[in-house]
Parts: C-alpha cells; structure tokens; sequence
C-alpha cells in the first residue's frame, strides 16, 4: 500500500514536471482593422444607429402622424439586433486602429455600448417609448463625440 502511494506520489511529480510555471504573456488575438474609423462610421455605424433611430417616433404627414413604431416581431428583433451591434461597436472603438487619444473617446464609445444594452433590453419589452428615449441619448452621445473630434481633425 505504502509502496503504491510512494509509486503514485513519483507518477505525480513526474507529470507535473512538464508543467512550466513560466507565465506565458500573449499579445492578444491577432487584431487588425480592416476599415478606418471614418469608413466604420459611415459604413457600419450609422447605418446600425439609422435602424434604431427610424423604429421610434413619428412622422408628420398629410394624412396624419405616422408612428414609427415595429408592428411585427421581426420589426422589434431589428432592433434589438441593431441595438447589440452598437453595444458591440462601442467597443471596437476603443480597440486598436480605432481608439482615439484621451479618455474622451473612451467615456464616448462606453457610453454607446452602456446605451445600446439598455436598447436591447427595450426592444426585448417592445418598449416604444424606451426606445425613443435611449435612441435620443444614443444620438447626443454621437453628436457631442463628433463635435469633440471632429472640431479636433480640422484644427
């Protein structure tokens, strides 16, 4: 028994002895941006926010206001879906090959990802209202990070 334990104890060591206890410290994924920020924001972004923007509020007509709000499932599933890649593109903002420099860019593009949850979690309630609502704050975040850097780019 004793020399089964010692046996088993050696078998133990041995296998561990292969296990380095070196720290093996990764770059991350390979990462690379395929589209420059201006294009994601022309290409990818706006568009995205365009869905989330044109399923809320209303429009004024001839024949009357027309509201904006889904009336099927796959309506509010656009939405929600839409809502969740601006959660996810808030943050590949911050990534390499996009981020910006200074803690601005950062309190912005966390303030789209942190906005757009809360859009998924309405368009999952069909909340027409909180989708309003958030789609307005969605769009001053846009508007005060454009204006920030956008005035930056052109001095």
């Amino acid at each position: 028994m004793v020399l089964r334990n010692i046996t088993y104890a050696l078998l133990a060591i041995w296998l561990l002895s292969g296990c380095s206890a070196e720290v093996h410290v990764d770059s991350g994924p390979p990462y690379e941006a395929v589209v420059d920020t201006r294009q994601l924001m022309n290409w990818i972004i706006d568009p995205t926010a365009d869905v989330i923007w044109g399923a809320s509020g209303w429009i004024m007509t001839e024949e009357g206001d027309e509201d904006l709000t889904p009336t099927t499932q796959e309506g509010w599933d656009a939405v929600r879906n839409a809502s969740a890649t601006m959660a996810e593109l808030g943050n590949l903002l911050m990534m390499p090959g996009h981020a910006q420099e200074g803690d601005d860019w950062i309190e912005f593009s966390q303030a789209i990802t942190s906005t757009s949850r809360l859009l998924i979690d309405a368009a999952e309630r069909k909340d027409s209202q909180a989708v309003f609502d958030l789609g307005a704050t969605l769009y001053s975040v846009c508007t005060a990070c454009h204006q920030h850097y956008i005035q930056m780019e052109s001095e």
